[in-house]
């Protein structure tokens, strides 16, 4: 079984005011903290004009070792960065927090035509990225791209198949 280390946190979220006739609002993801809060989820942090912000709850961010190329070029990219995903729910406030994320292509792989889900970056605060530099350490393995070689076709192979017709299919 690979390693798996899970680090509870808790995610921020504001509800702005939208400027657009379809939307009054938006759900906005916009810190996670390295901890778990003892606040209920959406209770109100502040409200500034039109802006109220939340502590949408709690999430456990998964390392799965398998996936430290991910959390590298992350790391590597001089600005590192969490992905919340917020999902729409029937049930107020509207929205629900489902996952905090460290891997890009995770995050891109939940993004898909016409999914309702909101998935935004946010700065990765220093001590999950301290704790997301160790892990990377201790388990990212290079691995070395093999290309695959296709078989050559055999002329005389294709030559035996059986002639298609109009009148047999």
């Amino acid at each position: 079984m690979e390693p798996v280390l899970h680090l509870p946190v808790s995610v921020v979220v504001e509800k702005r005011a939208s400027q657009s006739p379809w939307v009054d609002h938006l759900w906005v993801p916009v810190a996670v903290l390295p901890a778990p809060t003892v606040a209920a989820p959406w209770t109100v942090l502040r409200r500034e004009g039109d802006i109220t912000a939340y502590i949408a709850g709690q999430a456990e961010l998964e390392l799965v070792a398998s996936d430290t190329l991910g959390y590298k070029a992350n790391l590597e990219s001089g600005r590192p960065v969490l992905w919340v995903v917020l999902r729409p729910t029937l049930e107020e406030p509207g929205v629900e927090l489902h996952r905090v994320l460290a891997d890009a292509a995770e995050a891109e792989s939940l993004v898909s035509v016409g999914a309702a889900d909101i998935i935004e970056p946010v700065p990765m605060p220093g001590p999950i990225r301290e704790t997301l530099e160790a892990f990377v350490a201790a388990h990212h393995r290079e691995r070395s791209f093999v290309k695959r070689k296709r078989n050559r076709a055999s002329p005389e192979a294709l030559a035996a198949r059986p002639k298609v017709t109009d009148e047999d299919g």
